[in-house]
């Protein structure tokens, strides 16, 4: 199996002038955990709702809401994303895939293929490509595949 036939095309991207506000938001819009950013279809980085988490006031800050809106609304995906991403080849073995995510400890890969940007790999394709191996029904994926 290769990684083409699992990973989600057309993923969602930002641009790294992006609030992060609007990516957390799109984010919970699209119930997704992982969010490309891209400048001039170039891949520059991933942001993940973990990174996101990690850069939000403490809910214990003596903060008021206008006030951390504000903050949101000024800090850019750019500022807070991952510059140095892994990525994965559309023709890889499935498995490759699985063993790269272990090994790093991350949750998704951005697919590329000869160069270009055409999906992501997260762990939840890599699950509907174990359940297809044992042989159960997949429930369909994000893109309706």
């Amino acid at each position: 199996m290769q990684v083409r036939d699992w990973m989600t095309p057309a993923p969602i991207t930002v641009p790294p002038s992006s609030p992060v506000f609007e990516a957390r938001r799109l984010m919970d819009e699209r119930r997704i955990r992982h969010l490309l950013v891209t400048h001039a279809g170039d891949l520059v980085g991933i942001i993940t709702d973990r990174d996101l988490r990690l850069n939000l006031p403490s809910p214990a800050t003596g903060l008021s809401v206008w006030e951390i809106n504000y903050i949101l609304m000024k800090l850019t995906v750019g500022e807070v994303m991952t510059k140095r991403v892994l990525t994965i080849g559309a023709t890889r073995d499935i498995e490759a895939a699985a063993q790269m995510m272990l090994e790093h400890r991350i949750g998704a890969l951005p697919v590329l293929d000869e160069g270009r940007l055409v999906g992501i790999l997260t762990e939840t394709d890599l699950l509907r490509a174990l359940v297809h191996a044992r042989g159960a029904k997949v429930p369909a994926g994000r893109d309706g595949s």
